[in-house]
């Protein structure tokens, strides 16, 4: 079996192993393809790993050995699987990899809103603390989170490690998700949209980008929070409306915004939320620990030798 990685090197630039893989075919690894370059990439390829490489319909009737199709993470909306389907080519995903460390970052972008912690260890170094007439100082307003009200949008895997995380902090968690369970009642109340957006003082979004969730934080949805709220989103672009966030942390409606996800990916330099006041923008980089990582890679070679044993697991496109 010949097994061909479009894009490894975001998964493995070289801390992790591809030995699992090499052991179930010959192995061929490009860091990254060109679009022009996808075709003969894949050239007489039976199985195709891919993660943010795109696989149109036009491509797969280009190459007709395709048998299988390993997506290396989450989201499989870079391959048509439709037309996979009706090739009967199965699309498998990596679905739970991420969840501590993508529920740890959003927490990391909160710590970092309240407490700026960079910022202030940079003026120490910069010999401002040496210098300063008293034995402290802060530049930017310093927040508590014990007995604030944390709200999730999205209550799944992800979405409840960030509330058990927040509820260990001395925070209220309220989440809002159209499937409620007894571990997410274990964590927080589970209420419905508006009263989330009306009683948070911190909103994190944690579902998954669908029609009905695309742009849900929009200027409809921030007129209902309270002032000063602070937002997170390190999940899917879409689900913000960029100019609409960017003009609420103008007006100081939204106080800060912590984002690991953007609308367009590498960030575009004309996205308004780049000149936003208080936007932490970091290149979507939670689910990137070496550990999570390790697991993605496990996930994909697990998932290829399942469909090699005729038992194919984590199909998207059934």
């Amino acid at each position: 079996m010949k097994i061909v990685v479009l894009d490894g090197f975001t998964l493995n630039p070289g801390d992790l192993s591809w030995s699992a893989l090499e052991a179930l075919g010959e192995l061929t690894v490009y860091d990254r393809t060109p679009k022009e370059e996808i075709v003969s990439r894949i050239g007489n390829a039976d199985a195709v790993l891919t993660n943010k490489t795109p696989l149109s319909a036009q491509t797969l009737a280009a190459c007709p050995s395709v048998k299988y199709i390993g997506v290396l993470a989450t989201g499989y909306n870079v391959v048509d699987t439709l037309a996979a389907k009706e090739r009967g080519i199965p699309v498998c995903n990596i679905p739970t990899y991420g969840t501590a460390a993508v529920g740890q970052f959003a927490i990391a972008m909160l710590l970092e809103i309240c407490h700026h912690v960079a910022h202030h260890s940079d003026a120490v170094h910069a010999g401002r603390w040496s210098s300063n007439a008293d034995w402290c100082f802060w530049d930017y307003p310093l927040i508590e989170l014990e007995g604030k009200t944390m709200g999730i949008i999205g209550f799944g895997r992800i979405g409840q490690r960030t509330g058990e995380i927040a509820k260990a902090l001395g925070m209220r968690v309220l989440a809002f998700d159209a499937y409620q369970n007894d571990a997410g009642k274990a964590i927080g109340s589970y209420v419905d949209l508006d009263t989330l957006l009306k009683e948070s003082d911190v909103i994190s979004l944690h579902c998954p980008l669908f029609p009905e969730t695309k742009g849900i934080v929009n200027a409809g949805s921030i007129a209902k929070m309270k002032d000063g709220v602070i937002l997170l989103n390190n999940s899917r672009g879409p689900l913000i409306v960029e100019q609409d966030l960017a003009d609420a942390l103008g007006s100081g409606k939204v106080f800060a915004a912590g984002l690991d996800v953007v609308s367009e990916e590498p960030i575009r330099s004309d996205n308004p939320l780049l000149t936003a006041k208080n936007c932490i923008i970091t290149p979507h980089i939670s689910w990137a620990p070496k550990e999570s990582r390790q697991r993605l890679m496990d996930l994909a070679v697990s998932n290829l030798a399942a469909w090699v044993a005729g038992k194919a697991v984590n199909v998207v496109n059934p």
